[in-house]
């Protein structure tokens, strides 16, 4: 079978997620499986130039992939003849800059989020790729989970009927870093490095709750619950970007939902994400694997009475959706959508615009917090 190369230039793949997620779980798992057939029967085979800022651990890594490219220098990988992508996982703030070069080198660009700091910086890189004529998607891995796609197979199947609430715990406990290490960079918590869990998660529940209907309105509360934490270096710091935000939004239908997101909450729950959607003719809860449901004819009948103890047991009245299909990794599946994109001009929903939907969503969920009052959601124009 023939096969064809694509160079992609992937910046940031030191990092935990970079690497995890994106050269290792995707791009190496790709080539693993001998490439990405093509509609044609071609093979493309991707070819990554890793990018960092340590030419030490770019080196090693180079080394244990038995990969040859590597180099600290990102205009040196966007001179390159035989890269067409651009894949960028670096910290927020470094983004908006090494994604205005790719497009200048014409490549490709493909990307973590959030896209930008702000709507108004999210929004210039959609029109300037517009302007380049050149392919563009952000990372929107959560809508791939195998959990959110029993969900969607629940909504396009009208199990609910009319939807009207949607509850969603995101988190778990982050280590301050001083008796134990911090199981995330300590960039997550400052504000001027692009940290913040609400500039983090409401771009993914952007385009969660817009999977089940169009967000209308935020409010918002953030916090910051533990305000020094200990660096990489054994350093302490001052956090100055929240670690925990609770979220009120109202979707199209008068659908109201609520999200929950904290790195400061210990886990009782199936999984670390779980979100739960009651209608008028069932309920389901679905995390990142796990979906169950409740139907209307199967629904209990349980009375208050605080004097006894429960005699139910109400997980057990739920029943498992099974899988029906096989689920791949979805970081992996989405890269596979965009490198389809890119050589087969294929379907990709979640270009830049998509992605300055998610900030647009973080920026005013933040105002919403300084300001303590409710904000419209405006249509984004392109």
């Amino acid at each position: 079978m023939a096969r064809k190369s694509i160079g992609i230039v992937m910046n940031g793949v030191t990092g935990r997620m970079g690497y995890r997620q994106h050269l290792l779980r995707s791009i190496l798992a790709i080539r693993e499986q001998g490439g990405l057939r093509l509609a044609d029967g071609t093979d493309l085979w991707p070819e990554p130039v890793l990018v960092g800022r340590s030419e030490t651990k770019l080196r090693d890594l180079a080394a244990r992939h038995g990969l040859d490219a590597w180099t600290t220098d990102l205009d040196e990988a966007l001179a390159r003849p035989d890269t067409e992508v651009y894949f960028d996982a670096q910290v927020t703030s470094a983004r908006v800059e090494a994604i205005r070069a790719a497009v200048a080198a014409g490549k490709h660009v493909y990307t973590e989020k959030p896209l930008a700091d702000d709507l108004a910086g999210a929004l210039a890189l959609a029109r300037l790729a517009d302007e380049a004529g050149i392919k563009h998607g952000v990372v929107q891995d959560k809508l791939f989970l195998p959990g959110l796609l029993k969900l969607k197979r629940l909504i396009d199947g009208g199990f609910f009927g009319r939807i009207l609430s949607v509850r969603g715990e995101f988190g778990y406990w982050v280590f301050e870093g001083d008796w134990q290490e911090a199981q995330r960079p300590s960039w997550n918590y400052r504000a001027e490095d692009g940290g913040g869990i609400i500039l983090d998660m409401f771009c993914h529940w952007r385009y969660v709750l817009d999977a089940i209907a169009q967000v209308r309105s935020v409010q918002a509360l953030g916090a910051t619950h533990i305000p020094e934490r200990v660096d990489e270096d054994g350093k302490p710091y001052q956090a100055t970007a929240d670690d925990a935000a609770y979220g009120i939004f109202e979707l199209d239908g008068g659908i109201v939902a609520q999200i929950n997101s904290s790195w400061t909450t210990r886990v009782f729950r199936d999984e670390l994400v779980e979100f739960q959607i009651d209608g008028t003719e069932g309920s389901a809860v679905a995390g990142l694997r796990r979906c169950r449901v409740q139907h209307r004819s199967m629904t209990p009948k349980p009375v208050w009475n605080p004097d006894l103890p429960a005699t139910e047991d109400f997980r057990a009245q739920w029943q498992e959706i099974p899988d029906n299909t096989e689920f791949d990794n979805g970081f992996k599946t989405q890269w596979e959508m965009f490198l389809r994109h890119v050589t087969e001009d294929a379907p990709f929903s979640w270009d830049f615009y998509a992605g300055a939907r998610g900030v647009q969503l973080a920026e005013l969920g933040l105002q919403a917090w300084r300001e303590g009052r409710r904000l419209e959601v405006p249509e984004l124009r392109r």
